[in-house]
């Protein structure tokens, strides 16, 4: 386990957060999946919930508003130092802003924006809040990554705009690359297989870190959610992805042989 209090470096995947229908419910199926201890805001933050790992914050679950039409994802946000800056080469290399920059009282600037093949990404410039404060202990965030169906575009799209090296670990099989920030790998953009359906979009997708694979993947269907394929091993770690019980998709991953523990790994 690592805790963190300094903010994360521009480009670093620093926060992920979800907005469902109903918050109650995600915050009893991530509390008994992740052991999350999900605090609820005030009014004046839309009762927005800080899941707690550890008395620190990992990550946000959100009530969706009444009568928008807003999507029941995990949304990334990436850092950024400065969220004006950015959003206008965000639109220069061909992104969209769907969500304008706003303030966040007094814990941040952020805005959400969707790359040229559509997967949709926020951006964070900290205030108080300055992320996810604890790694490397089951129930934070392990990884995150965009799977596109244009990958040069999406390629040159995160490059220009956050200055990304890549690490390409392609092979006839898939295309995939990891993103760097000065050699240091924060997360990985991928093209989405010929198999997924088509009607799946570009999208950004989150890791979580388990003691357990095959364990956790039971214990989802135990709380009403679903297992979507078989738990398999890569040098990263064993992982499986699920769907929460509100059809969340997302993805848990264990140390293996393979990938070794993390540094500061605890369990």
């Amino acid at each position: 386990m690592v805790f963190r209090d300094e903010r994360w470096p521009d480009g670093t995947p620093s926060w992920v957060d979800l907005m469902v229908p109903d918050q109650a419910k995600a915050a009893a199926f991530y509390g008994a999946l992740f052991g999350w201890d999900v605090h609820r805001g005030g009014e004046e933050t839309g009762f927005y919930g800080m899941a707690m790992l550890r008395g620190r914050p990992v990550a946000g679950i959100g009530q969706a508003p009444p009568g928008q039409d807003v999507p029941a994802v995990w949304t990334t946000y990436l850092s950024v130092s400065d969220v004006d800056k950015t959003a206008t080469v965000i639109t220069e290399a061909g992104g969209q802003i769907l969500m304008p920059v706003m303030e966040v009282m007094k814990e941040g600037r952020m805005a959400v924006a969707a790359d040229p093949g559509g997967a949709v990404f926020g951006l964070w410039e900290d205030g108080n809040h300055i992320g996810t404060q604890v790694t490397a202990l089951p129930g934070t965030p392990a990884w995150t990554e965009c799977m596109s169906r244009d990958y040069p575009a999406a390629k040159a799209f995160y490059e220009q705009v956050f200055g990304y090296g890549f690490q390409d670990l392609s092979s006839d099989e898939f295309t995939y690359a990891v993103l760097l920030l000065d050699g240091r790998p924060v997360g990985g953009v991928g093209a989405l297989p010929a198999s997924v359906p088509s009607e799946v979009p570009s999208n950004w997708s989150t890791y979580f870190w388990v003691a357990d694979a095959d364990a956790s993947a039971a214990k989802v269907a135990e709380l009403g959610g679903r297992v979507l394929g078989e738990p398999f091993d890569s040098p990263y770690g064993r992982q499986v992805r699920v769907a929460d019980d509100q059809g969340v998709n997302f993805l848990v991953v264990a140390p293996n042989e393979q990938s070794g523990e993390p540094e500061g790994w605890e369990v």
